[in-house]
């Protein structure tokens, strides 16, 4: 064995202590970094070629490893855009140049424009619901815009959409076609009466009045007022003519249910506002009194967006002050086949490693991607502990090296002084 060899492996040693020693002090910094995955050094023998009666000391190697895949555990806040991931999947942010990375520290809060950004600075990605529900681009991050929370202006819908199911007494009275309600006479005459709250394009609450009159067996006529326009204290005669009107037919043979040839639903001009369609496809003429089984419009009265909502499928919803949600965005996720092998960048961000494997995108809670958890924060998976043992172990380890190092150098001080 040659003094020299022995002087550099002593230093090889010690140069992979400190590696380790390294990797130890920055998990400890950032033991309460959120979404940070602990480094180590793992180590390999160099082994140089010797003979029967030599030795040949080697070095020894190291490799940076982090547990990206290792999930620290959750800690819950206040904040519905602190993002926590359950399971699988990163999230996609993107820098101040527009470059997509990946990370899992999900400390996201509105800037001055309203897109979320972490405390890193990089801004969240998804998918926008301007062109309805959107599907993501599997394999690249085509269609990702940021993701921006600012609060709108006060917004209403008009209504264009509804349903009505109701029963109506087959034992009802038939009434006379001079009578009929859509004869807008004041001896009108109705079997059932229910009313629908739609509203225009200005978000007026506008009352509409719907008659269900028997007109022959197993036929209803169905006649829908303005009841602005209704005579005081009473309906009829209205000032205005019915606003639409149409027959359901009834099966008995069929359980009382629609027949094949009858109308499925009414189709109204709102005053003010849009065309209206009333589906009464499951409309039912059974021997019990009028029963109303669902009624529902779409559209609202002006309202402020006050909140925001995250679902676990990573939906963002804006909330009124009425109530309504509205889909604003859906976070993407991405992955690949060796999340260890990502390559991490500063401010807890990934980028695509030589051997992690392509990145692929989807949604949470499908294509193996977990669940997004509001108002929750990925901790970081450094144990204290532990990292406390490995520098107390490295540090000795260390020391002996140094013994080593200083032992060949006092026999290379020998060895020189033999010619003395």
């Amino acid at each position: 064995m040659s003094l020299y060899g022995m002087m550099q492996t002593g230093a090889s040693g010690m140069n992979a202590q400190a590696s380790r020693l390294s990797t130890v002090a920055d998990n400890i910094a950032n033991a309460n970094t959120t979404a940070y995955k602990r480094a180590s050094t793992e180590f390999s023998s160099l082994i140089l070629p010797g003979s029967n009666s030599t030795y040949n000391s080697g070095a020894v190697t190291t490799n940076v490893r982090y547990a990206i895949t290792e999930a620290g555990p959750l800690e819950f806040t206040t904040s519905a855009t602190d993002l926590a991931l359950d399971g699988d999947g990163f999230f996609i942010v993107q820098d101040s140049g527009g470059i997509p990375f990946l990370t899992r520290a999900g400390s996201f809060v509105p800037d001055g424009s309203g897109n979320l950004v972490n405390a890193a600075g990089y801004t969240l990605m998804g998918y926008d619901y301007a062109s309805g529900p959107p599907a993501p681009v599997v394999n690249g991050f085509d269609g990702l815009v940021p993701v921006n929370i600012a609060s709108g202006s006060l917004t209403a819908t008009a209504s264009t959409t509804g349903v009505f199911t109701a029963n109506l007494d087959a034992s009802a009275t038939i009434v006379a076609a001079a009578d009929l309600p859509s004869a807008n006479a004041a001896t009108a005459e109705y079997s059932h009466k229910s009313s629908l709250v739609v509203y225009d394009n200005l978000g007026k609450e506008v009352l509409l009045d719907f008659y269900y009159t028997k007109t022959a067996a197993d036929t209803f006529e169905v006649a829908v007022y303005d009841r602005s326009t209704g005579a005081p204290n009473t309906a009829f005669p209205y000032t205005s003519p019915a606003l639409a009107t149409t027959t359901l037919q009834f099966d008995p043979a069929n359980n009382g249910l629609l027949a094949a040839a009858s109308a499925t639903d009414i189709t109204l001009n709102v005053p003010g506002g849009a065309s209206l369609t009333v589906d009464m496809s499951k409309m039912s003429q059974l021997n019990y009194k009028f029963t109303v089984q669902n009624a529902d419009v779409n559209g609202n009265a002006p309202s402020a967006v006050i909140d925001v909502e995250i679902s676990a499928d990573g939906t963002i919803y804006s909330q009124f002050e009425n109530g309504d949600l509205q889909p604003l965005y859906r976070i993407a996720l991405a992955n690949v086949a060796s999340p260890d092998m990502l390559r991490p960048l500063a401010g807890n961000v990934y980028a695509q490693g030589a051997d992690s494997g392509i990145i692929t995108t989807g949604f949470a809670g499908s294509g193996g991607f977990g669940s997004i958890v509001s108002g929750a924060l990925e901790s970081s998976n450094v144990d204290l502990a532990q990292e406390l043992t490995d520098m107390i172990s490295s540090q000795r380890s260390y020391t002996a090296n140094s013994k080593v190092f200083q032992t060949g150098s006092d026999l290379m001080d020998v060895l020189v002084n033999l010619k003395r």
